[in-house]
């Protein structure tokens, strides 16, 4: 059959990076069941259980043996995956097959490898969360004092920078990065707590010793790279973590919404423009047009990822007492498919910041559009100053903005509230000055300052510390 024919997830062949498709795959998940076999098998031997270095031997030299197809098969025979591949590890390691999983339950397989998946999917996107960052700073440094129109109910307000916006993105990135350090401390292993989480069958392994299974769960904890593992839990760990973490991971598209919908209204705007490729092609029917086509496939994205933390808390909230089994088939599907949309997210986030185009004259073009408007305060001081009656000037200055926004609106013509200004004797005392009045520069506030100083104390820690992360780019397959 071909593989057209079949549904396939768009998050693997478009979107996701291989490196996240593989750490959600089987290969890695059933290599970390046969890891943490060995770790509780080699704990029970070092702790007097009677299991043999041979056996454990057998085990290590074919952790990563795995026949698929045969316990693909035993799972149609016992419909029970752990178990199957209890059954294909045993027959390649025969001489172990009878330690294997002794004690356990599924979930110790089960839960602590998707625990171990979740955290280096998390550091997968780490790695592309602070190289964005470090991208959107570089890029905030070199137009930290480009006056641009800011805006508030997307109308035009007072100016603000280029880059003084961009951090506006880097602080929404800088909260997500802060929640996902929190999760890295907070992170614990299920641990070796057997069928409801009273660790019942390792005490009657261990003949009532309750210290050597606490050191047992110590030990495998340890061979798997963890030092904290859940106090107490039933027979999963709890799945209000699997929910932390998509609220996480929803966090950081949130985050990556809000700057492409900016990209493409600035886009709209011909002020700013994501990269367009030579051989692009924006419109099948435009031959002209240049879409935002990134960011609205991030914003796309984006939209499917903040839905899926409201799945996941259903799931927490319907574990009845110990554990209930309708959790398994939906986490297979939403925990993997949350990782694989931020992945994607974060990819073209990458790709679209590393490339970024700024049409300064177009900026500043609408800047000076709006500028007078913006001025009028200004103009009224410096008249009072030199004698003027405020209310008059005030009354005045009204009209004359009216009358050159109809111009502008009605007529279609140049803001030319500034040449009505000049002509008018009631206003001579800036006369000739007006250029100097309007500077740019003198309506940005300390917008260059605050980026500098937000940059060197908040963002450059960050980027220091994880400086052996940096330089990743943003692949878009299509």
């Amino acid at each position: 059959m071909s593989d057209k024919v079949l549904y396939e997830n768009p998050l693997n062949t478009r979107y996701a990076s291989k490196e996240m498709q593989e750490n959600f795959g089987d290969q890695k998940r059933f290599r970390l069941w046969r890891k943490l076999w060995i770790a509780l098998a080699e704990s029970e031997m070092e702790l007097g259980l009677p299991i043999t270095r041979e056996q454990i031997e057998e085990l290590k030299a074919h952790a990563e043996d795995i026949d698929y197809e045969r316990a693909e098969r035993y799972e149609r025979e016992v419909r029970h995956d752990v178990m199957a591949h209890v059954r294909a590890y045993g027959d390649v390691a025969p001489k172990a097959k009878g330690i294997i999983h002794l004690g356990a339950t599924s979930c110790f397989v089960d839960c602590n490898s998707e625990l171990l998946i979740l955290r280096d999917g998390l550091e997968i996107l780490l790695k592309k969360l602070v190289n964005v960052m470090d991208k959107l700073k570089k890029f905030a440094l070199a137009y930290q004092d480009v006056p641009t129109l800011g805006f508030t109910h997307l109308q035009p307000a007072q100016l603000t920078t280029v880059g003084k916006r961009a951090t506006l993105w880097l602080q929404d990135l800088m909260m997500d990065y802060e929640n996902m350090q929190n999760l890295f401390a907070h992170f614990k292993l299920r641990g070796v707590k057997g069928t409801t989480g009273t660790q019942a069958s390792f005490l009657e392994l261990f003949d009532g010793d309750g210290e050597k299974v606490k050191e047992l769960e110590r030990k495998v904890a340890e061979k798997m790279g963890c030092t904290k593992v859940y106090g107490v839990t039933g027979q999963t760990y709890p799945r209000k973590f699997d929910y932390n973490v998509l609220c996480v991971l929803s966090q950081i598209a949130q985050s990556a919404y809000k700057f492409s919908n900016d990209i493409r209204i600035l886009q709209n705007m011909k002020e700013i423009e994501e990269p367009f490729e030579k051989s692009q092609i924006g419109s099948s029917a435009m031959a002209y047009k240049r879409n935002p086509m990134r960011c609205e496939r991030m914003g796309s994205l984006c939209r499917y990822m903040l839905s899926l933390p409201m799945n996941s808390a259903v799931t927490a909230s319907t574990q009845w007492f110990e554990r209930s089994l309708d959790d398994s088939a939906n986490r297979r599907i939403v925990n993997a498919q949350a990782f694989l949309t931020v992945d994607a997210v974060l990819n073209l986030y990458l790709n679209v910041t590393e490339g970024l185009v700024v049409y300064k004259k177009t900026i500043a073009k609408h800047v000076a559009a709006e500028l007078p408007f913006m001025a009028t305060e200004n103009i009224i001081m410096e008249c009072v100053k030199a004698g003027g009656d405020r209310q008059e000037l005030h009354e005045r200055i009204r009209v004359l903005s009216q009358e050159a926004a109809k111009a502008v609106k009605q007529g279609g013509k140049e803001n030319d509230l500034l040449k009505r200004i000049e002509k008018d004797p009631l206003f001579s005392a800036v006369h000739g000055r007006l250029s100097e009045i309007l500077d740019t520069k003198k309506f940005i506030g300390r917008a260059p300052e605050q980026t500098k100083e937000f940059l060197r104390s908040e963002i450059d820690p960050i980027l220091r510390k994880h400086k052996a992360l940096l330089g990743e780019s943003g692949v878009v397959r299509v």
